[in-house]
């Protein structure tokens, strides 16, 4: 990994994590449409919504394995997704890493990772988020406080994504999948702003928001299903 040397207190230098590749992530990008598009027959709605430029916060629901290709390959900027470290095995690693993914251990405060993702955001980057933190029922019923911290951090505003009909049915030939050429529904809502304009960034403040972002993400997803019939 390309580092940066940074001028340390006492005179020495440490190192910063470099931030990931936009050209990887518009690969990534490309290969998302050819997949998404190829595989299935994704129906988007609200991708306007998206700010064209500056930094975005998505926040996508996630109830199945093909959530964050699918958005990645339908969302009209690429995105930088934070995804569990044991998805980065054998040749993933590379791959995922060369398509502008970040890695981030959920154990503990990976440090390396937030600050990586806080540059992808500085350099007016698509972050990618899964709220709940692991996959589950999809709907945003509990959130971690990681988004709220970035949201707060950055000043990005976070644009809701729901994913639908993913897990609707397994597939005949690839039981983990959804059927092929089914239809999977993604859309996107309106960007808002998670802090209350004060610059807190104290535990209560980051609670406060991410009550706020709970609520906003709900109504998103109550929103979609009765847009798509889902």
């Amino acid at each position: 990994m390309r580092r940066h040397p940074r001028r340390g207190e006492a005179g020495g230098q440490v190192t910063q994590p470099s931030v990931p590749s936009q050209k990887g992530a518009e690969v990534g990008r490309r290969i998302g449409v050819g997949l998404m598009y190829g595989l299935w027959r994704p129906r988007v709605l609200g991708a306007w919504k998206v700010p064209a430029t500056g930094p975005v916060i998505f926040a996508v629901n996630h109830s199945h394995n093909i959530d964050g290709p699918m958005v990645m390959g339908v969302a009209p900027r690429p995105t930088h997704f934070l995804i569990k470290k044991e998805a980065f095995v054998g040749p993933l690693d590379p791959f995922l890493t060369g398509i502008g993914q970040l890695k981030v251990d959920r154990e503990t405060t990976d440090r390396s990772a937030i600050t990586r993702a806080l540059g992808v955001l500085e350099n007016g980057g698509v972050l990618g988020i899964f709220p709940e933190g692991t996959r589950g029922e999809g709907d945003f019923a509990s959130l971690r406080a990681g988004l709220a911290y970035f949201a707060v951090r950055s000043g990005a505003p976070i644009v809701p994504v729901a994913v639908l009909g993913s897990t609707d049915r397994p597939g005949r030939l690839l039981k983990g999948l959804p059927p092929l050429r089914s239809r999977v529904d993604v859309v996107f809502g309106d960007p808002f702003e998670a802090g209350d304009g004060s610059g807190r960034r104290t535990r209560k403040a980051l609670d406060e928001a991410t009550e706020r972002i709970q609520k906003q993400l709900a109504a998103h997803l109550e929103n979609a299903r009765r847009l798509t019939g889902r």
